[in-house]
Protein backbone atom coordinates (compact mmCIF):
# COMPACT_ATOMS: atom_id res chain seq x y z
CA UNK A 1 0.00 0.00 0.00
CA UNK A 2 1.55 3.61 -0.76
CA UNK A 3 2.77 5.31 1.85
CA UNK A 4 0.73 8.25 1.77
CA UNK A 5 -2.69 6.14 2.36
CA UNK A 6 -0.92 4.70 5.00
CA UNK A 7 -1.54 8.33 7.05
CA UNK A 8 -5.39 7.20 6.77
CA UNK A 9 -4.84 4.43 9.65
CA UNK A 10 -4.41 6.99 12.11
CA UNK A 11 -7.76 7.92 14.60
CA UNK A 12 -8.06 11.72 14.32
CA UNK A 13 -11.19 13.12 16.34
CA UNK A 14 -11.72 16.09 15.95
CA UNK A 15 -14.60 17.70 15.84
CA UNK A 16 -17.18 14.89 16.41
CA UNK A 17 -20.06 13.87 18.31
CA UNK A 18 -19.38 10.99 20.44
CA UNK A 19 -22.13 8.31 21.56
CA UNK A 20 -20.33 7.20 24.89
CA UNK A 21 -17.79 4.35 25.42
CA UNK A 22 -14.95 3.75 23.68
CA UNK A 23 -13.78 3.00 20.16
CA UNK A 24 -12.90 0.01 18.99
CA UNK A 25 -13.11 0.41 15.82
CA UNK A 26 -11.51 -3.05 13.79
CA UNK A 27 -7.94 -2.83 13.21
CA UNK A 28 -6.83 -1.92 9.31
CA UNK A 29 -6.22 -5.61 7.62
CA UNK A 30 -9.33 -6.99 9.44
CA UNK A 31 -12.35 -7.96 7.41
CA UNK A 32 -15.28 -4.87 7.12
CA UNK A 33 -18.05 -6.33 9.08
CA UNK A 34 -21.25 -7.03 7.51
CA UNK A 35 -24.18 -4.70 7.38
CA UNK A 36 -26.88 -5.46 10.70
CA UNK A 37 -30.44 -4.89 11.26
CA UNK A 38 -31.09 -2.28 8.50
CA UNK A 39 -34.58 -1.67 8.77
CA UNK A 40 -34.69 0.07 5.31
CA UNK A 41 -32.98 1.12 2.46
CA UNK A 42 -32.88 4.24 0.56
CA UNK A 43 -31.62 5.16 -2.66
CA UNK A 44 -30.98 1.73 -3.29
CA UNK A 45 -31.56 -1.64 -2.90
CA UNK A 46 -30.41 -3.59 -0.16
CA UNK A 47 -26.56 -4.45 -0.01
CA UNK A 48 -23.67 -6.30 1.58
CA UNK A 49 -20.57 -6.37 2.24
CA UNK A 50 -19.90 -9.64 0.62
CA UNK A 51 -22.04 -8.20 -2.34
CA UNK A 52 -19.50 -5.39 -2.77
CA UNK A 53 -16.33 -7.27 -2.98
CA UNK A 54 -14.40 -5.99 -5.72
CA UNK A 55 -15.48 -2.32 -5.18
CA UNK A 56 -13.50 0.27 -2.59
CA UNK A 57 -16.45 0.74 -0.32
CA UNK A 58 -17.24 3.91 2.10
CA UNK A 59 -18.78 3.57 5.08
CA UNK A 60 -20.33 6.84 6.48
CA UNK A 61 -22.10 6.91 10.03
CA UNK A 62 -24.66 9.85 10.49
CA UNK A 63 -27.85 11.11 11.69
CA UNK A 64 -29.03 13.51 10.09
CA UNK A 65 -29.53 16.23 13.31
CA UNK A 66 -26.08 16.15 13.81
CA UNK A 67 -24.51 19.83 12.53
CA UNK A 68 -21.00 17.67 12.06
CA UNK A 69 -22.46 15.17 9.88
CA UNK A 70 -24.18 17.75 7.69
CA UNK A 71 -21.08 19.77 8.09
CA UNK A 72 -19.60 16.70 6.06
CA UNK A 73 -21.65 15.08 4.28
CA UNK A 74 -20.87 17.61 0.92
CA UNK A 75 -17.49 15.72 1.32
CA UNK A 76 -19.25 12.25 1.07
CA UNK A 77 -21.45 13.09 -2.03
CA UNK A 78 -18.48 14.58 -4.04
CA UNK A 79 -16.16 11.50 -3.21
CA UNK A 80 -19.35 9.30 -4.77
CA UNK A 81 -20.09 11.63 -7.87
CA UNK A 82 -15.87 11.83 -8.54
CA UNK A 83 -15.34 8.08 -7.74
CA UNK A 84 -18.18 5.93 -8.44
CA UNK A 85 -17.64 5.17 -12.15
CA UNK A 86 -14.27 4.44 -10.99
CA UNK A 87 -14.96 1.57 -8.44
CA UNK A 88 -15.95 3.46 -5.43
CA UNK A 89 -19.35 2.30 -3.32
CA UNK A 90 -20.68 5.17 -0.76
CA UNK A 91 -22.73 4.07 1.97
CA UNK A 92 -24.45 6.39 4.34
CA UNK A 93 -25.43 4.37 7.66
CA UNK A 94 -28.05 6.37 9.67
CA UNK A 95 -27.65 6.04 12.97
CA UNK A 96 -30.58 8.03 15.03
CA UNK A 97 -28.97 9.97 18.09
CA UNK A 98 -32.81 10.50 18.66
CA UNK A 99 -35.70 8.74 18.28
CA UNK A 100 -37.29 10.63 15.49
CA UNK A 101 -34.65 10.29 13.46
CA UNK A 102 -35.68 6.21 13.17
CA UNK A 103 -38.45 7.14 11.16
CA UNK A 104 -37.96 6.89 7.34
CA UNK A 105 -40.31 9.69 6.30
CA UNK A 106 -38.01 12.05 8.42
CA UNK A 107 -34.44 10.05 7.06
CA UNK A 108 -36.33 10.32 3.32
CA UNK A 109 -37.78 14.57 3.86
CA UNK A 110 -33.93 15.08 5.38
CA UNK A 111 -31.96 12.85 2.43
CA UNK A 112 -33.57 15.25 -0.36
CA UNK A 113 -33.42 18.23 1.97
CA UNK A 114 -29.67 17.50 1.75
CA UNK A 115 -28.60 16.34 -2.07
CA UNK A 116 -27.75 12.82 -0.60
CA UNK A 117 -27.57 11.09 -3.64
CA UNK A 118 -25.46 8.08 -2.47
CA UNK A 119 -27.33 4.80 -0.82
CA UNK A 120 -28.02 5.11 2.62
CA UNK A 121 -28.78 2.19 5.39
CA UNK A 122 -31.61 2.81 7.95
CA UNK A 123 -29.45 1.69 11.12
CA UNK A 124 -32.36 2.09 13.45
CA UNK A 125 -31.86 -0.16 15.88
CA UNK A 126 -28.00 0.40 15.90
CA UNK A 127 -27.70 -3.13 14.61
CA UNK A 128 -24.35 -1.97 12.26
CA UNK A 129 -23.26 0.57 14.48
CA UNK A 130 -22.31 -2.23 16.96
CA UNK A 131 -21.75 -4.52 14.34
CA UNK A 132 -18.91 -2.19 13.57
CA UNK A 133 -18.07 -1.13 17.29
CA UNK A 134 -18.70 2.45 16.37
CA UNK A 135 -18.62 5.27 19.01
CA UNK A 136 -19.22 8.51 16.64
CA UNK A 137 -20.90 10.97 14.36
CA UNK A 138 -19.99 11.04 11.80
CA UNK A 139 -17.30 8.12 11.19
CA UNK A 140 -16.20 6.99 7.48
CA UNK A 141 -14.38 3.67 7.42
CA UNK A 142 -12.67 2.80 3.77
CA UNK A 143 -12.55 -0.87 2.43
CA UNK A 144 -10.57 -2.08 -0.18
CA UNK A 145 -11.99 -4.41 -3.33
CA UNK A 146 -10.91 -7.39 -1.04
CA UNK A 147 -13.00 -6.75 1.78
CA UNK A 148 -10.00 -5.18 4.17
CA UNK A 149 -10.50 -2.29 6.47
CA UNK A 150 -7.80 0.35 5.05
CA UNK A 151 -8.16 3.17 7.96
CA UNK A 152 -11.12 5.41 9.40
CA UNK A 153 -11.50 8.72 10.55
CA UNK A 154 -13.47 10.33 13.00
CA UNK A 155 -15.21 13.75 12.74
CA UNK A 156 -14.94 16.95 10.17
CA UNK A 157 -11.70 17.27 8.47
CA UNK A 158 -8.97 15.48 6.97
CA UNK A 159 -10.70 15.53 3.95
CA UNK A 160 -7.72 15.22 1.65
CA UNK A 161 -6.51 12.40 3.44
CA UNK A 162 -9.37 10.07 2.26
CA UNK A 163 -9.77 11.58 -1.00
CA UNK A 164 -6.14 10.46 -1.53
CA UNK A 165 -6.40 6.84 0.23
CA UNK A 166 -10.10 6.61 -2.25
CA UNK A 167 -7.67 7.34 -4.86
CA UNK A 168 -4.95 5.08 -4.29
CA UNK A 169 -7.48 2.34 -3.29
CA UNK A 170 -8.39 3.11 -6.99
CA UNK A 171 -4.84 3.09 -9.14
CA UNK A 172 -5.34 6.78 -9.19
CA UNK A 173 -2.71 9.78 -8.81
CA UNK A 174 -2.46 11.96 -5.64
CA UNK A 175 -4.58 15.33 -5.55
CA UNK A 176 -2.81 18.35 -6.43
CA UNK A 177 -1.71 19.83 -2.97
CA UNK A 178 -4.42 22.38 -1.81
CA UNK A 179 -6.89 20.74 -3.76
CA UNK A 180 -9.52 19.75 -1.15
CA UNK A 181 -11.32 22.05 1.45
CA UNK A 182 -11.34 21.93 5.12
CA UNK A 183 -14.94 22.78 5.12
CA UNK A 184 -16.20 24.85 8.25
CA UNK A 185 -15.20 23.49 11.91
CA UNK A 186 -15.64 25.18 14.72
CA UNK A 187 -13.38 27.37 16.50
CA UNK A 188 -11.32 26.07 19.53
CA UNK A 189 -12.30 26.95 22.78
CA UNK A 190 -15.96 26.98 21.23
CA UNK A 191 -19.00 25.85 22.89
CA UNK A 192 -19.24 21.97 23.46
CA UNK A 193 -22.73 20.78 22.73
CA UNK A 194 -25.25 20.84 24.73
CA UNK A 195 -28.25 18.16 25.63
CA UNK A 196 -31.36 18.93 27.53
CA UNK A 197 -32.42 15.26 28.07
CA UNK A 198 -31.79 14.23 31.16
CA UNK A 199 -30.02 10.55 30.28
CA UNK A 200 -26.98 12.99 28.45
CA UNK A 201 -28.04 16.45 29.85
CA UNK A 202 -25.14 19.04 30.01
CA UNK A 203 -24.56 22.66 31.15
CA UNK A 204 -28.17 23.17 32.92
CA UNK A 205 -27.67 26.51 35.19
CA UNK A 206 -30.86 27.04 36.99
CA UNK A 207 -32.56 27.36 40.52
CA UNK A 208 -35.38 24.72 40.12
CA UNK A 209 -38.49 24.02 41.84
CA UNK A 210 -40.21 20.53 41.51
CA UNK A 211 -43.71 20.42 40.22
CA UNK A 212 -44.17 16.74 41.01
CA UNK A 213 -44.00 13.26 38.89
CA UNK A 214 -43.86 13.13 35.22
CA UNK A 215 -40.08 14.97 34.87
CA UNK A 216 -42.07 18.76 35.59
CA UNK A 217 -40.21 21.27 36.58
CA UNK A 218 -40.59 25.16 37.35
CA UNK A 219 -37.83 26.52 36.61
CA UNK A 220 -36.52 30.33 37.37
CA UNK A 221 -33.63 31.59 36.10
CA UNK A 222 -31.52 33.46 38.81
CA UNK A 223 -29.09 35.81 36.87
CA UNK A 224 -26.80 34.96 33.36
CA UNK A 225 -25.98 31.34 32.95
CA UNK A 226 -21.98 30.67 33.63
CA UNK A 227 -20.03 30.25 30.79
CA UNK A 228 -21.45 27.60 28.04
CA UNK A 229 -24.36 27.03 30.19
CA UNK A 230 -27.97 27.61 29.59
CA UNK A 231 -30.85 28.61 31.89
CA UNK A 232 -34.40 27.52 31.60
CA UNK A 233 -37.39 30.02 32.68
CA UNK A 234 -40.77 28.63 32.62
CA UNK A 235 -42.61 25.32 32.87
CA UNK A 236 -40.40 22.32 31.30
CA UNK A 237 -40.98 18.66 31.44
CA UNK A 238 -37.41 17.34 31.40
CA UNK A 239 -37.66 13.73 29.69
CA UNK A 240 -34.99 11.39 28.84
CA UNK A 241 -34.10 13.15 25.30
CA UNK A 242 -35.45 16.49 25.55
CA UNK A 243 -37.24 19.20 27.26
CA UNK A 244 -40.66 20.19 26.45
CA UNK A 245 -42.53 23.82 27.32
CA UNK A 246 -45.28 22.67 29.52
CA UNK A 247 -46.19 26.15 30.29
CA UNK A 248 -48.07 29.37 28.14
CA UNK A 249 -44.39 30.41 27.30
CA UNK A 250 -40.72 30.23 28.50
CA UNK A 251 -37.43 31.41 27.82
CA UNK A 252 -33.88 29.23 27.62
CA UNK A 253 -30.92 31.79 27.89
CA UNK A 254 -27.72 30.59 26.45
CA UNK A 255 -24.11 32.08 26.77
CA UNK A 256 -21.77 30.48 24.52
CA UNK A 257 -18.61 31.26 22.16
CA UNK A 258 -18.94 30.47 18.76
CA UNK A 259 -19.65 32.46 15.31
CA UNK A 260 -22.98 29.77 14.91
CA UNK A 261 -25.53 28.30 17.37
CA UNK A 262 -27.87 25.46 16.50
CA UNK A 263 -30.90 23.88 18.18
CA UNK A 264 -32.00 20.13 17.68
CA UNK A 265 -35.79 20.63 18.35
CA UNK A 266 -39.52 19.66 17.10
CA UNK A 267 -42.78 20.69 17.06
CA UNK A 268 -45.79 19.15 15.24
CA UNK A 269 -47.56 22.66 14.54
CA UNK A 270 -45.43 25.48 13.61
CA UNK A 271 -44.18 27.79 17.06
CA UNK A 272 -42.16 30.69 16.06
CA UNK A 273 -39.09 31.20 18.36
CA UNK A 274 -38.63 35.04 18.93
CA UNK A 275 -34.47 35.38 19.49
CA UNK A 276 -32.16 38.40 21.05
CA UNK A 277 -28.38 38.08 20.79
CA UNK A 278 -27.05 40.31 23.30
CA UNK A 279 -30.07 42.28 23.46
CA UNK A 280 -30.60 42.91 19.93
CA UNK A 281 -33.51 41.22 17.96
CA UNK A 282 -33.13 38.22 15.75
CA UNK A 283 -34.88 37.23 12.47
CA UNK A 284 -36.79 34.79 14.43
CA UNK A 285 -37.42 30.97 13.30
CA UNK A 286 -40.55 28.90 13.18
CA UNK A 287 -40.20 24.71 14.09
CA UNK A 288 -42.00 22.61 12.39
CA UNK A 289 -41.13 19.36 12.05
CA UNK A 290 -38.13 17.24 13.79
CA UNK A 291 -34.49 18.65 12.25
CA UNK A 292 -31.66 21.09 13.05
CA UNK A 293 -32.60 24.81 13.11
CA UNK A 294 -29.97 27.96 12.97
CA UNK A 295 -30.40 30.51 15.14
CA UNK A 296 -27.10 32.57 14.77
CA UNK A 297 -25.04 32.73 12.27
CA UNK A 298 -22.06 35.50 11.91
CA UNK A 299 -19.41 35.45 9.84
CA UNK A 300 -16.84 35.87 13.28
CA UNK A 301 -16.32 33.62 16.38
CA UNK A 302 -16.95 35.59 19.83
CA UNK A 303 -18.93 35.26 23.42
CA UNK A 304 -22.59 35.96 23.28
CA UNK A 305 -25.60 35.53 25.37
CA UNK A 306 -28.87 34.15 23.50
CA UNK A 307 -32.08 34.40 24.41
CA UNK A 308 -35.00 31.97 23.00
CA UNK A 309 -38.36 33.28 23.83
CA UNK A 310 -41.00 30.22 23.32
CA UNK A 311 -44.01 31.55 23.01
CA UNK A 312 -46.57 28.65 23.35
CA UNK A 313 -46.85 24.83 23.79
CA UNK A 314 -45.77 22.15 21.65
CA UNK A 315 -41.90 22.36 21.32
CA UNK A 316 -39.08 19.66 22.20
CA UNK A 317 -35.37 20.78 22.39
CA UNK A 318 -33.20 18.17 22.21
CA UNK A 319 -29.90 20.38 21.95
CA UNK A 320 -27.86 23.11 20.95
CA UNK A 321 -24.48 22.40 18.89
CA UNK A 322 -22.16 25.37 17.51
CA UNK A 323 -19.90 26.18 14.84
Amino acid sequence: MKSWVCLLVCVLMSFCVQAGGDATAPPAGAPAPEFAGIAQWLNSPPLSMASLRGKVVLIDFWAYSCINCIRALPHVEHLYQAYKDKGLVVVGVHTPEFDFEADPANVQAAIQRLGITYPVAMDSHAGTWNAWHNQFWPAEYLVDRGGRLVGHHYGEGAYDLMENAVRALLDLGPLPAGGVATGNAPAAGDTPELHLGRATQSGLDAAEASDGGNGMHRFHASGGPAANHYALEGRWEITDEYARLAGSEGDIRLRFKAAKVYVVASAVQPVTLQLTVDGKAQPAVTVQGSRLYTLYDSAADGEHVLLVHVPQKGVQVYSFTFG
